[in-house]
């Protein structure tokens, strides 16, 4: 089959389009036929190696597993001796190992029911961006009539957060750029605001809850316009960050966090299947809508991967290997 794979750290340029052998699944896995892939920006900063850190992780002279690609739907084409909720020919979505391919594994706990009424594409986009912005929601405690903010509202996990903030109750504010002002709005923000000309951290407004996609403001800066008892929910960090970086963050979050009632929290989304069949289910429904920026061909994986690291791209960045 063929598949994007790199052997060392780097730029997209080290991704190859290969011949390599179809997966085989383990006893609590499926093999899927991909039919779409949505790429996450962690995806490049394994390709990178950077932070340095994430190769104590992924291999420290080399990756020992070079295959982008988590978000993944597709067919179902061969179940491990264990799996019970697929069978061959199921339409499937979640996460899995190695999306930019043809054929790729994934835990059955990972996976899901493609509903009818929403395409492969779409269900490739809800994976990681999806998750973390419904989990991370629920970290903030979103109640309706809040106040929320959402900083980075035109990328990839941003456009789900307005959305679902906005099934939770919640009025929503996006900050985005110019060009993104209408897209944000018509995905259901009620106001909107263009970091080119206003530093949101700047306004006299307050916000219940601050879904922060970008991670581009000091805590001090975020905190002025937190309510006093608000939470700040950080998913993202600058598209250049350190290890003493991150570290210095996360000191500085923990002593706000415990001298007021302000609180910073960060997150790492947990696939599992009850989140995923509720993403589906809601996309079914229309409640939200994936927006989907660009749509490249597998052997373009390249050119997927560096426009994703631009950072600005509006929405997910789709592969599809047909």
């Amino acid at each position: 089959m063929r598949a994007m794979v790199y052997r060392r750290y780097g730029e997209p340029d080290v991704l190859e389009l290969e011949e390599v052998e179809k997966p085989t699944p383990g006893d609590e896995e499926v093999v899927l036929r991909v039919c779409a892939a949505a790429l996450n920006p962690l995806d490049w900063r394994i390709m990178k190696g950077k932070p340095y850190f994430f190769r104590l992780f992924f291999g420290l002279r080399k990756p020992r597993r070079g295959r982008p690609g988590v978000d993944v739907a597709g067919v179902v084409e061969q179940v491990g001796r264990n799996v019970k909720s697929f069978k061959a020919g199921d339409a499937v979505f979640g996460m899995g190992k190695g999306g930019l391919a043809e054929y790729a594994c994934a835990p059955e706990a990972k996976l899901t029911r493609r509903p009818a009424n929403v395409t492969f594409e779409q269900a490739a986009a809800l994976g990681v961006a999806g998750l973390t912005a419904l989990q991370g929601l629920r970290k903030g405690k979103v109640q309706t009539g809040q106040k929320v903010l959402v900083n980075g509202a035109a990328g990839g996990c941003g456009t789900f957060a307005v959305q679902i903030a906005k099934w939770m109750g919640a009025e929503v504010t996006g900050v985005c750029s110019t060009s993104n002002l209408e897209m944000v709005r018509s995905i259901g923000a009620d106001q909107a605001i263009d970091y080119t000309q206003e530093d949101f951290t700047r306004k006299t407004e307050r916000y219940d809850v601050i879904f922060d996609c970008m991670g581009n403001h000091a805590p001090s800066e975020v905190k002025q316009i937190l309510a006093p008892e608000g939470i700040c929910v950080t998913i993202g960090g600058p598209r250049k960050i350190t290890f003493f970086g991150l570290l210095s963050g996360m000191i500085r979050v923990l002593l706000i966090s415990a001298f007021g009632k302000q609180k910073f929290v960060s997150l790492l989304a947990r696939a599992n299947r009850p989140d995923l069949e509720l993403l589906g289910q809601l996309t079914a429904a229309g409640t939200i809508r994936p927006v989907i920026d660009r749509r490249y061909p597998l052997g373009e994986g390249r050119q997927a991967l560096r426009y994703l690291e631009t950072g600005h791209a509006r929405g997910k960045v789709l592969v599809l290997p047909n």
